[in-house]
């Protein structure tokens, strides 16, 4: 069917009357005509060195770099990791996410009129429970490390005879604390799992289950960023009778094997790095994923797909076990709200990358960590302090060299390292965190290993 004049252009907001009305009021008989009066030397512009077809993140750097040649500053570059992480956002993400309908949208007190934040709900658990191969997932918390410690009550309450649990102590430090924190006023003790080399003592865990030990913790990629023995670590947790919690990557899922098919009993994660900016540490997304058997027990809200009166399909709120819904001591947890926002710009992203974008970020990621990685371990005074298998971070040991020093020398020239694990524990005082993501290139990579060189060189030994 031939396209009507006044139909607009998919790609142009004006139509076929307008632009006539328009170059009759300019004077012209055509769009020819117009372009005309563009000066002769600048049409005659030979663009045979113009670079190929490139990406959305390699097309953003290249204006970048052209604008560099304008007078704008040089763009810093940014190798830290601890948690926070700079990934690539598909611009849609934002576009989409700062619509003023999911902008503005808060807690549905009358769920079902909200069909359109149910959707997005529903569809974001479904695309979790895809990437994680879990039963079940909620409709987002605040953070990973709360999710990690709504998690561990869950599973304990599950049983209430079981009031121990195993922890790595290669999970991050500041989950830890949370942990902690949640569970100080509750009946639940916490122990320890030793690690040795980066990595978690999983040959130890079979003589630390107990009869009251009700779940065993791990995270992969853990704190250092090794690669745990998770299939390992679940199948002699379920031998001795306890439930297994796997605290992971999202993007590393496109790698690494998923919680589900390590038989984790729950699973849960920092969701930043799926469209959402490091900022200040943050914004945050709890993801929390578990098996259906916990269904009435997890905590925040799980929304279900049904069919209206007239069999049209419809979203309904399943299941709102929380204290602003129930009575307080028949609540599942004190979550007030969720990241509603953060978890929609999660969804978009994952849709947006979908399985292969996922993997081809997620092999950059590796790429650039093991490249790095090569290029540190050649400088005097700096060796990378494990070597178990990594992912996209690396610990870092810095010998004769205060470390804050040497990463606040190459901060001043816009090169961002860390963190400095010696803010977390005494005895990390040498090591320090580098992470590469997709979002690096090796020339990037390069220039700040040849910073590093420099600052140690001009100070090395003082």
């Amino acid at each position: 069917m031939e396209r009507s004049r006044n139909m607009p252009n998919p790609y142009l907001c004006i139509t076929d009357d307008e632009r006539d009305i328009l170059l009759s009021t300019l004077g012209f008989e055509s769009m020819d005509d117009l372009f005309r009066i563009i000066p002769r030397a600048l049409l005659d512009v030979k663009f045979d060195d113009m670079p190929p077809a490139l990406r959305e993140y390699g097309l953003l750097r290249e204006t970048r770099r052209l604008a560099e040649k304008c007078g704008g500053a040089h763009d810093s570059l940014c190798f830290m990791g601890g948690g926070a992480y700079e990934h690539f956002i598909p611009s849609v993400v934002p576009a989409l996410a700062g619509r003023s309908e999911y902008l503005t949208s808060y807690t549905p007190y009358q769920p079902e009129i909200s069909q359109g934040n149910l959707q997005t709900f529903f569809e974001y658990q479904t695309l979790v429970c895809r990437l994680f191969e879990m039963d079940m997932a909620n409709a987002s918390m605040y953070d990973g490390a709360g999710a990690l410690a709504e998690a561990v009550i869950m599973i304990s309450g599950a049983r209430p005879a079981k009031n121990r649990c195993l922890v790595s102590d290669a999970i991050h430090p500041c989950w830890q604390e949370v942990l902690g924190t949640y569970l100080s006023r509750l009946d639940i003790e916490i122990v320890t799992i030793p690690v040795a080399e980066g990595l978690t003592c999983v040959s130890r865990i079979g003589d630390m289950i107990d009869d009251r030990t009700a779940c065993v913790v791990m995270q992969n990629p853990n704190f250092f960023g090794c690669l745990e023995d998770m299939q390992g670590a679940s199948g002699v947790t379920h031998e001795r009778g306890a439930q297994f919690i796997a605290a992971v990557d999202p993007i590393s899922l496109a790698l690494l094997a998923p919680p589900g098919e390590y038989g984790a009993d729950a699973a849960v994660a920092e969701g930043q790095c799926l469209g959402l900016p490091p900022y200040f540490g943050g914004e945050t997304l709890g993801i929390f994923t578990c098996r259906s058997e916990y269904m009435r027990k997890m905590p925040g809200r799980l929304v279900g797909l049904t069919k209206d009166s007239e069999g049209r399909r419809a979203f309904v709120l399943t299941l709102q076990t929380r204290e602003q819904h129930i009575r307080r001591e028949k609540a599942t947890s004190n979550i007030c709200t969720n990241h509603a926002l953060n978890a929609t710009r999660a969804a978009i992203y994952l849709s947006v990358m979908g399985p292969e974008g996922l993997r081809e970020a997620a092999k950059a990621c590796r790429d650039n960590a093991f490249w790095a990685r090569s290029l540190i371990s050649s400088i005097p005074g700096l060796a990378p302090a494990f070597d178990a298998p990594f992912f996209k971070e690396f610990v870092v040991r810095c010998k004769d060299r205060d470390v804050l020093s040497l990463l606040k020398s190459l901060m001043r020239e816009g090169i961002f390292i860390g963190p400095d694990l010696g803010r977390f524990r005494p005895e990390w005082k040498d090591l320090f965190l580098i992470t590469t993501t997709e979002v690096r290139t090796r020339d990037e990579i390069e220039r700040m290993a040849e910073a590093l060189k420099k600052a140690m060189g001009k100070e090395g030994g003082a």
